[in-house]
């Protein structure tokens, strides 16, 4: 996959992890959106290099898309702990 086909995943793996993990997040729209950018990233990165699954060269592989939507989630949490009463 090329790198905006990455881009393209991560921003949809954002939108499905602020549907799996609802409320107030300290960043908004654009602070999931990159969180799940970077969530695509690191959570191929780790499927490949840990797990054994190298990165196919298909956009619709489900393994792929279970990484990437696991990578938002992790980020997602951790930006939650870190920074989540931010905005109160």
């Amino acid at each position: 996959m090329t790198i905006i086909s990455w881009i393209i995943l991560g921003l949809l793996a954002g939108a499905i992890a602020k549907f799996l993990l609802p409320g107030r997040d300290p960043g908004g729209f654009i602070g999931t959106t990159l969180i799940g950018i970077a969530g695509a990233f690191i959570g191929g990165w780790i499927s490949s290099r840990f797990l054994g699954h190298p990165i196919t060269k298909h956009f619709y592989d489900g393994a792929t898309w279970a990484a990437a939507i696991g990578g938002s989630l992790v980020l997602l949490i951790a930006y939650r702990i870190l920074f989540g009463n931010s905005r109160d």
